[in-house]
């Protein structure tokens, strides 16, 4: 694992840790150096008159410099501190007003906002942070953090309020991951300290190889990805370099690569392993109906064929255009609900139903872009819950596009096969290297690493 600041987030470069910190080496050489330096000193305070002493230990103590406890960079032996969360409904006027800040300074700070946070965009649930020089008075500062990377510094002035926003310090380190599968993917990712939304990142760089609504047990894989750190703890994943999986079908490789003119997941070969169609339109979901052309119908009760996969997620997830192509309809209907329909080239058509909302912009003859988000899962016209049922057409007739053999994506031209080889070798070698016989899942903090 490497873990050393970094502004590149797409780092080729992974070494392991050393078990011994350079600073612990230097130590060590210079042990017995230390021995006499601390034995000189005993010798000369017990030599020297008690005066001689005092001055001595004037000039000691003037060397010594005091941690400051320092957050969001203010000094808090400066500050009198409050700390809140926002609850819902609450409005940030009225947590102002209550705080003495006057009404120019509430507006100076809606006016300045605008074009660096917008107020509107404060969330219940999230923390503000309320800096007093003195704790008789009106906040001098308030800060609001909107994730984890970076926060939004308002100061208050006499008749106007100053706001910048802050990006905090970020440490990436490269870390490598293997599972098994035992049930289900998620609880594996738990087992190993991995947060959900690496999920999202491997579906993306597995796209076209692997059905991620049909993980058995046993399937195996392995990662190359980031940790994103803060103040020594780690916040998230950060970006896949490399990613494998080992199931039924046989291996599949997945590497990440960037140049000038390209950038994305590619197999050894070379070709994006995100294909001309998506296997889904929303992420972290599950098939709860798939297409069937003897289904018996829940509500109506009766046999209708079901020539659609229905994937039920929470409301309110988004739903992708699983291709390129122009919206034909947006519409409602009783059984269908809020639905759209995309036509994607002279072959293929899809169709995204019982929508909750339609996404902004999205009308007849809009042009979409694969990945796109065109609308918001939800239960309208005739559905029992929350889900998409998404229908697919191949020459004007409905079709199971989970066994559909769609077209593999063009690879990268020739030319840039040289560069791309090098890369994908040199992560296939890190990838096969993972023994999972060795594998133990790797610390969450910089510090046990020799970051301090």
């Amino acid at each position: 694992m490497s873990c050393n600041p970094q502004p590149d987030k797409r780092r080729m470069s992974y070494t392991k840790p050393n078990h011994k910190s350079g600073n612990e080496e230097i130590l060590l050489q210079k042990f017995p150096t230390l021995i006499l330096i601390v034995l000189a000193g005993i010798f000369t305070s017990a030599f020297f008159s008690h005066g001689k002493q005092s001055e001595q230990d004037t000039v000691y103590q003037e060397e010594v410099t005091e941690e400051k406890n320092v957050i969001f960079g203010f000094d808090t032996e400066d500050y009198h501190l409050e700390t809140m969360t926002i609850s819902p409904n609450q409005f940030l006027a009225n947590i102002l007003e209550d705080r003495e800040i006057t009404y120019a300074q509430i507006q100076s700070l809606v006016a300045n906002s605008k074009d660096i946070f917008s107020v509107r965009s404060f969330r219940s649930g999230k923390n503000l942070t309320f800096l007093r020089e003195d704790e008789c008075q009106a906040p001098k500062h308030m800060i609001y953090e909107p994730n984890p990377l970076s926060y939004i510094q308002y100061t208050f002035d006499t008749d106007s309020v100053s706001v910048k926003k802050v990006e905090r310090d970020v440490y990436i380190c490269t870390d490598e991951a293997y599972g098994r599968i035992e049930s289900n993917l998620s609880s594996t990712l738990s087992g190993l300290g991995l947060g959900m939304g690496i999920i999202s990142k491997m579906e993306d760089a597995l796209a076209s190889s692997v059905d991620f609504y049909h993980l058995q047990k046993g399937d195996e894989f392995k990662l190359i990805y980031e940790e994103i750190f803060i103040d020594g703890e780690k916040v998230k994943e950060g970006n896949i370099h490399g990613a494998y999986f080992k199931n039924a079908q046989g291996s599949h490789y997945a590497v990440y690569f960037e140049n000038e003119k390209y950038s994305g997941f590619y197999d050894l070969e070379g070709h994006p392993t995100k294909g001309a169609f998506l296997r889904a339109p929303v992420k972290f979901s599950r098939i709860s109906s798939g297409y069937n052309p003897r289904r018996f119908h829940p509500i109506k009760k009766r046999t209708i064929p079901h020539l659609g996969t229905d994937y039920a997620a929470p409301r309110g997830t988004p739903i992708m255009s699983v291709s390129d192509g122009v919206v034909t309809k947006v519409s409602y209907t009783k059984n269908n609900g809020k639905y759209v329909k995309i036509k994607h080239d002279k072959t293929y058509e899809t169709q995204y139903l019982h929508m909750n909302g339609f996404a902004k912009g999205i009308k007849k003859g809009v042009k979409v872009k694969q990945g796109q988000t065109i609308g918001y899962v939800g239960s309208t016209g005739l559905a029992t819950g929350p889900h998409v049922c998404f229908r697919f057409w191949k020459n004007g007739r409905q079709i199971n596009h989970r066994r559909e053999n769609f077209p593999p994506a063009d690879p990268l031209p020739q030319s840039d096969m040289v560069e791309f080889n090098s890369q994908a070798d040199s992560l296939k070698t890190l990838l096969d290297s993972i023994d999972p016989l060795l594998y133990v899942p790797q610390s969450q903090t910089i510090e046990e690493w020799g970051m301090n």
